[in-house]
C-alpha cells in the first residue's frame, strides 16, 4: 500500500516520467513479483525501464537492475529466451560499468544459470555458477555471504548434473 501511495503522489508532484516514479515502480514491481502478481510487476518494471532509459541513457546501473528484474520475472513465467535476452543485456551493462570482477556481474551470472537450468542446459548452468563463485571469491574473499550463496548454487548445479561427490 505504501509504495502504491508513493507512486500516486510522485506521479502528481513530479510527473509520470520522473526518476522517483521509476524507482517506486521498480520497488512496487518487486513486491508484486513476490506476491505472484507477475503481469502487474512486469508492467511496472517496463514503465521503470522506459523512464530510466530516457533519464539515464542505455548504459546505467539502474537500467541494468531493472533489466535483471525483468529477466528473473520472465524466467518465472517460463519465457526463458526473453529472460536470457534481458539478463544478457544487464550482464553486458554491468561488465561495461564495473568490469568482470563485481558482485553485480556474479549475481546476474547466477540468474542466467537459473534460466539455463530451466532450459535443460545444466552443464552450461554449472559453468555460470562456477564463474560467479570465482568472481565472488576474488572480490569478497572466502568468508562472505555472496561466496556462501555461490557455493550453495554450485552445489545444487552439481547435484542436478549427478556429480554428487562434487556437490
Amino acid at each position: 500500500e505504501r509504495f502504491e501511495e508513493a507512486l500516486r503522489i510522485f506521479g502528481v508532484v513530479g510527473g509520470e516520467r520522473s526518476g522517483n516514479v521509476a524507482s517506486v515502480s521498480t520497488n512496487l514491481g518487486v513486491v508484486y513479483q513476490k506476491q505472484g502478481r507477475l503481469n502487474d510487476a512486469l508492467r511496472l518494471f517496463r514503465r521503470a525501464l522506459r523512464i530510466f532509459r530516457r533519464l539515464c541513457g542505455n548504459d546505467h546501473h539502474l537500467v541494468a537492475e531493472v533489466l535483471e528484474n525483468v529477466g528473473t520475472l520472465l524466467c518465472e513465467q517460463g519465457k526463458h529466451e526473453r529472460a536470457m535476452e534481458n539478463l544478457e543485456e544487464a550482464h553486458a551493462m554491468y561488465v561495461g560499468l564495473y568490469g568482470e570482477d563485481h558482485e553485480k556481474v556474479a549475481i546476474v551470472l547466477g540468474n542466467m544459470a537459473i534460466v539455463l537450468k530451466d532450459q535443460g542446459r545444466g552443464s552450461e548452468a554449472l559453468k555460470m555458477h562456477e564463474k560467479a563463485l570465482d568472481i565472488n571469491r576474488r572480490t569478497h574473499g572466502s568468508d562472505n555471504d555472496n561466496v556462501v550463496m555461490s557455493l550453495c548454487n554450485l552445489g545444487g548445479a552439481y547435484t542436478d548434473q549427478g556429480m554428487l561427490d562434487e556437490a
